[in-house]
C-alpha cells in the first residue's frame, strides 16, 4: 500500500494535530467564548499518535508538522516530538510561540527540525484586539528564543486581512529579515468557526505582492514544488518572503498532504467534509494493516481541489483550530 490518489497525487506531507484547544482566539479563527472542546479521553494519546505516524512513515511519510489548536498546549509535546523524531522522519511544528521561550531549547534536544510562528501584527495593542489576548511580548521572546535554539529557517506566517493589517505587510518583511527568519503572508481562508468568511475582507496575493514591491525589489525564487508557499528574494537576497495563495491560486494539484485531527479522523484535504475515524481500530484491537487501510482508502478518496469559489463550495463544519493547519 501506498499514499497515492486518483489524479497520480503521492502524499508524503503528514499533519498531525495535538489538541485542538488555543492560548489565543484570534477573531479569524475562534469565537470569543463558547468553543466546545473536544472531551480530554477523546484527544489521542502519545502512544496512539506515535502508532499513527509509524503506520504512515510506512507507507511514505517523509515530513511529519506537528499542529493545533496550538500544540505547545499539550502538556507531553516534549515526548511526542521526541517519539516522533525517533522513527527517521522530518519532525517540525507551526505554533503561535508563546510557549517557545521555555519549549524551544527542549523541543530542538528532542529532534524538531523546523518551527514556523504565527504573528500577524507587531503593534501590541492590535494584537490583543485581533487575538483577545494581550501576548505579543510572550511571541517575540518565543521567536528570540527559537533563533537561539537554532531553528533555521525560521518562517514567521501571518494572514493578511484588509482593514486589519495590511498596513504593516511592509513592516513585517522589514522585522522578519531583520532577524534573519523568512515572512509569509497567507491569504484568509474560509476556516473560521462562525462561518463569517468574506472574501472581500481577504488580501489576494497578488494585491500584497503590489504592495511589497512599493518598498522592496523582489525576485522569483521559483521551484517551489509540493510547498504551498511562492518565494521571492528580498533586495537581492539573502533573505525572502513568501505567499500561500490557497485561495486565489490554489496549489491543491501538487498537494501531497494529509492530516490526523486530535480526535484520531483522517482528512484528506483541509477543506474536506468527510473524515475516516481511527479510533475504532486504535482502541478496539484493530492492526496497523488495518489503520493503513483506512488512511489509504481516505488519501484515495481525495477530490482534485478543495472547490472554494465553486458553486458547490460548503465550508467545513470543523474550524481550523479543530482540524489542524
Amino acid at each position: 500500500m501506498s499514499l497515492v490518489d486518483d489524479f497520480g497525487r503521492v502524499h508524503r506531507d503528514l499533519r498531525i494535530s495535538l489538541t485542538d484547544k488555543c492560548s489565543l482566539r484570534c477573531t479569524y479563527c475562534m469565537p470569543a467564548e463558547g468553543v466546545p472542546w473536544l472531551e480530554r479521553d477523546g484527544i489521542l494519546t502519545t502512544d496512539e499518535i506515535e502508532r499513527v505516524a509509524r503506520v504512515c512513515v510506512g507507507l511514505g511519510v517523509t515530513e511529519i508538522r506537528l499542529t493545533g489548536g496550538e500544540p505547545l498546549i499539550r502538556r507531553d509535546v516534549v515526548d511526542v516530538v521526541a517519539r516522533l523524531a525517533a522513527l527517521g522522519r522530518h519532525v517540525s511544528m507551526t505554533t503561535n510561540g508563546i510557549r517557545l521561550a521555555e519549549l524551544a531549547a527542549p523541543l530542538r534536544d528532542a529532534g524538531l527540525a523546523r518551527v514556523n510562528v504565527s504573528i500577524d501584527t507587531l503593534d501590541r495593542d492590535r494584537f490583543a484586539r485581533l487575538t483577545r489576548r494581550d501576548r505579543l511580548p510572550e511571541v517575540l521572546a518565543g521567536i528570540d528564543a527559537a533563533l537561539a535554539a537554532g531553528f533555521e529557517p525560521l518562517k514567521l506566517n501571518a494572514v493578511a486581512m484588509r482593514g486589519v493589517n495590511d498596513d504593516e505587510l511592509v513592516d513585517l518583511v522589514e522585522f522578519a529579515v531583520g532577524i534573519g527568519a523568512q515572512m509569509r503572508f497567507i491569504e484568509q481562508m474560509p476556516l473560521d468557526a462562525g462561518h463569517t468568511w468574506d472574501r472581500g475582507a481577504m488580501v489576494p496575493a497578488d494585491e500584497i505582492l503590489r504592495r511589497l514591491r512599493h518598498r522592496f525589489e523582489l525576485t522569483p525564487v521559483g521551484g517551489r514544488g509540493s510547498s504551498p508557499a511562492d518565494t521571492w528574494l528580498v533586495d537581492g537576497g539573502p533573505g525572502s518572503v513568501g505567499v500561500i495563495a490557497s485561495v486565489t491560486a490554489p496549489f491543491c494539484a501538487a498537494c501531497d498532504r494529509i492530516r490526523v485531527t486530535a480526535d484520531g479522523h483522517v482528512r484528506n484535504c483541509l477543506f474536506a467534509r468527510e473524515e475516516s475515524d481511527l479510533v475504532p481500530v486504535l482502541r478496539g484491537g484493530g492492526s496497523d494493516d488495518d489503520l493503513a487501510a483506512i488512511v489509504t482508502g481516505s488519501v484515495a478518496a481525495k477530490k482534485a481541489g478543495h472547490g472554494i469559489g465553486s458553486p458547490g463550495f460548503v465550508q467545513p463544519d470543523r474550524p481550523m483550530s479543530a482540524i489542524g493547519g
